[in-house]
């Protein structure tokens, strides 16, 4: 018996395996035995928290080449900060007053292409996120025309895929420039290739996030970055900027313990220092053991799945939903009924076997449940 899966099970909880990727409502990541190792040292002493932001954001910072950082309950939060911080740096009237905004500039002018779930993390602290343009995309001309004086700055969602219809961040920060506004960044997966996490880090004028999970800490944490007068404002507004600040700012509920702010650090150590062409050729050779197994088995063709961050490459299974008499969501459906469940991801005729965070055992248990349902 798998005494780790029973676990679950014993809570009244169905345990997973992870065919999906970096997903929050899965548990987001698995610590690697290092981090888990930190965290347990972690949990023997106590420390000064307000000391362990501190001097942990400086390694952060450091290590990014960012300006300022700090660890957040994750990339939610992260722009959660950045927002309240946008909205009140420098006046610690204004901190005092959110989330309550009447007299303070609280618009994020945002491209309305762009619109997707995690703008409403910008407006948790009081702020308005304005969609500019429409879905054929917005111009420079456009933003700029939307900036008046309740603008608290503009963002920018990080997401990777190219598109001319909108604005890319180099315009951004253009437009932003000329009327001296923040920028707000989410990059929350940008962490691979580590030029593209460490050049989004420096960003100049801007405050960026980044999902923890992502470079393997904690489903819960994250790294908020960027310009030092910005981050300590929006430090200010964290839970023990409230706690050992003189302001009464709003985000005490945005809480963390000492053992997750040590594995973000450690785990971005590890993440920075990581041999990832060998991290990406387990990943084939995980993927390529897949399409071997499944060759051959009708109504079913694979292929390789390739991410330009490579966080979840794996493998591209396509179904002839009519010649199997099934469709792809029966299958999902079918995987996740097990126990242990498989989560995959899927779109169409398509479905995705992420195999990142498979174990070796877990492979074998996907392909035999695949063959099952699919012969």
């Amino acid at each position: 018996m798998n005494t780790n899966a029973q676990l679950y099970r014993d809570l009244g909880a169905t345990p997973v395996i992870n065919a999906a990727g970096n997903q929050t409502v899965i548990g987001g990541s698995r610590v690697s035995p290092t981090v888990q190792e930190a965290m347990v040292a972690a949990n023997r002493y106590y420390v000064s928290m307000d000391e362990l932001f501190h001097s942990t954001g400086e390694i952060i910072a450091n290590l990014l080449n960012a300006e300022a950082a700090f660890v957040t309950p994750g990339c939610g939060a992260a722009l959660a900060l950045s927002a309240a911080a946008c909205m009140s740096v420098g006046s610690a009237e204004r901190m005092e007053q959110l989330p309550h905004t009447d007299g303070i500039p609280n618009q994020f002018l945002f491209q309305a292409r762009q619109k997707y779930h995690y703008q409403r993390c910008l407006t948790i602290f009081g702020g308005h996120v304005m969609m500019i343009g429409n879905q054929n995309g917005t111009s420079a001309e456009q933003l700029e025309d939307s900036i008046t004086e309740q603008t608290a700055g503009i963002h920018y969602y990080a997401s990777g895929d190219p598109d001319d219809s909108i604005l890319d961040l180099d315009g951004i920060l253009a437009v932003a420039g000329r009327h001296n506004l923040p920028v707000t960044i989410d990059a929350a997966y940008q962490v691979y290739p580590l030029d593209t996490m460490k050049a989004y880090a420096q960003t100049p004028d801007a405050l960026i996030g980044f999902g923890a999970k992502y470079i393997g800490a904690c489903n819960s944490t994250g790294i908020l970055c960027g310009k030092k007068e910005l981050v300590e404002a929006a430090y200010a507004h964290s839970f023990i900027g409230f706690e050992t600040g003189d302001l009464e700012t709003v985000g005490r509920p945005l809480k963390l313990d000492r053992q997750e702010v040590v594995a973000v650090v450690v785990a971005l150590q590890e993440w920075l220092a990581m041999d990832h062409e060998a991290r990406i050729a387990d990943h084939w050779r995980k993927a390529d053991h897949i399409m071997t197994c499944l060759d051959g088995i009708p109504h079913l063709s694979t292929e390789r799945h390739i991410e330009d961050n490579s966080l979840s490459n794996g493998v591209m299974l396509t179904i002839d939903e009519e010649g199997l008499g099934k469709t792809v969501a029966q299958v999902v459906d079918e995987l996740k009924a097990g126990d242990p469940s498989i989560w995959t991801r899927a779109r169409g005729n398509r479905l995705r076997i992420a195999v990142a965070h498979l174990i070796e055992d877990e492979v074998d248990i996907v392909i035999d449940r695949v063959r099952k349902i699919i012969s």
